[in-house]
């Protein structure tokens, strides 16, 4: 199907001649929410079918990282003698949520320690290890390190920090999650579950009194109708979709460099539409350019065209890049001085010029004139003493900026290699179940992973770990939940 903004007509349950297939539950894509879903539903005695319109299964997931944000006393923090709670995990959620949904919040968080344990029952272990420096994502196998906004303030007074960014043991920044996925096809197998790929869900099918009833779908030379008491809607975003992007998300139209693969595009979304889904969050987005690692640019003043600080430095990079994205014209600076550059290159953020005093770098950024002066002169006074009034920056990345010379590096949009994804979905159920626009639960529907919005709603906030953790854990419910519909329905 050509991506566009086209929402797909229903088909009605009383014009089906005749079914490929007839299941209680049947999940549309797999990635991690899909996944987990499916066996979550088989595992409670469900008759699943998961669809995947790839080859092969993954999607997005496979990816990434693998990394996955839990917490709340799980085996690696204990290990690595890190204190955590499922009460201050919370505080720490509900504080960087845009709209925090409490219920959903709270599940997750006390819930968290047993998810991690589920997650190593497919068959791996996190390394019980702890690696201590500021990165986007652990560069070896450590199993733990801080992820987001948990040591910055404001949220490290409203919340105890914790480190709860649980790295698979795969070295790199990418593609650790494939080892997930390809647990969750083998745990499958052991279920029963039938994966039919190369087969892509088109329409869902409803019946009479708008409950939905299952889906058509279409492979090369192929196409028929599953009949199911559920349908579980896991197939990713809209990233990949140009039309959607620039209605929704017009930073994302501004060609940075997209995370998704090719079946990013919205479907399982405009599908939900066709029944009354509520789609919330549709113009958030993830948008990135990390100014670590090194974690040395992090000691460096961040300032915007007026020569204004805007942000603290020590931010999650998201969050950084996010109050970038809000200055005008998207332009933004960082200046580091020569007792600070580290000759560990960051490609990600674009290198201008090296300039021998604060005076020629605001003449030739086209600042006007005094500001960065006035900006850096405050700065390193203040950070003499390890204090940032302004800001709030953390003491250990709180050193003078005033030996010269000084390199300044670009992080305006456009400039530095921003790279972002999508945010918004299906509102749903504390268990998955979609919402329309009164709050109404749609019958027969769900959605799990990034087709539907549960705790990450932005890029300040935090996403390193959460989709992930959100994806497989409330997939985990949705799929649950479908299952027991069943049960109860045959009982």
């Amino acid at each position: 199907m050509a991506t566009s903004t086209e929402i797909p007509e229903t088909v009605a349950l009383e014009s089906v001649t005749e079914f490929s297939d007839e299941v209680d539950v049947v999940v549309i894509g797999f990635g991690i929410a899909g996944g987990c879903a499916a066996a979550e539903a088989a595992a409670n005695g469900a008759r699943v079918l998961l669809i995947e319109r790839a080859a092969a299964a993954g999607g997005t997931t496979s990816l990434s990282g693998g990394f996955f944000y839990l917490g709340g006393g799980t085996a690696v923090q204990k290990a690595t003698g890190q204190d955590d709670s499922p009460e201050e995990m919370e505080k720490y959620l509900t504080a960087v949520s845009i709209d925090p949904e409490a219920d959903k919040i709270h599940a997750y968080c006390v819930d968290s320690v047993d998810h991690f344990n589920w997650l190593e029952g497919l068959g791996f272990t996190f390394e019980r290890s702890f690696y201590p420096e500021k990165a986007v994502i652990q560069p070896g196998t450590e199993g733990l390190m801080y992820t987001g906004n948990e040591k910055v303030w404001p949220f490290k007074d409203q919340a105890v920090p914790a480190p709860r960014g649980h790295k698979v043991p795969v070295p790199g920044e990418t593609g650790g999650a494939s080892l997930v996925i390809d647990l969750l096809v083998k745990r499958l197998g052991e279920l029963g579950v039938e994966v039919r790929y190369e087969t892509g869900a088109r329409q869902l099918v409803v019946d009479s009194d708008g409950t939905v009833a299952g889906v058509t779908w279409k492979r090369p030379g192929e196409e028929g109708v599953i009949r199911a008491t559920s349908v579980i809607i896991a197939a990713g975003g809209f990233v990949m979709n140009p039309e959607m992007v620039a209605e929704h998300t017009p930073h994302l139209a501004e060609k940075p460099f997209v995370l998704g693969n090719t079946y990013d595009d919205g479907l399982g979304l405009r599908m939900g539409r066709s029944v009354g889904a509520e789609l919330k969050y549709m113009d958030k987005a993830f948008i990135t350019a990390p100014i670590y690692p090194p974690a040395s640019m992090v000691m460096g003043v961040i300032v915007n065209k007026f020569g204004e600080r805007f942000v603290t430095e020590d931010s999650y990079h998201a969050r950084t890049s996010g109050f970038i994205l809000e200055q005008p014209d998207s332009t933004a600076y960082l200046i580091v001085d020569e007792s600070h550059m580290n000759q560990e290159h960051n490609y990600l953020i674009k290198f201008i010029d090296g300039y021998e005093s604060i005076a020629e770098m605001e003449a030739a950024l086209g600042i006007p004139e005094g500001n960065l002066q006035q900006t850096m002169a405050r700065y390193n006074e203040n950070a003499a003493k390890k204090e940032d009034p302004d800001f709030h920056k953390a003491a250990e990345f709180l050193e003078p900026q005033d030996k010269g010379p000084w390199a300044v590096y670009d992080l305006s949009l456009g400039k530095a290699v921003y790279a972002g994804f999508t945010m918004g979905g299906m509102a749903t159920s504390l268990d998955g179940e979609v919402l329309d626009e009164s709050g109404s639960v749609i019958k027969g529907l769900y959605a799990a992973g990034a087709s539907a919005t549960n705790i990450a709603q932005d890029c300040k906030g935090y996403c390193s770990g959460t989709q992930l953790g959100e994806g497989s854990y409330f997939g985990r419910r949705a799929g649950r939940h479908a299952a027991a519909k069943v049960t109860s329905r045959v009982s």
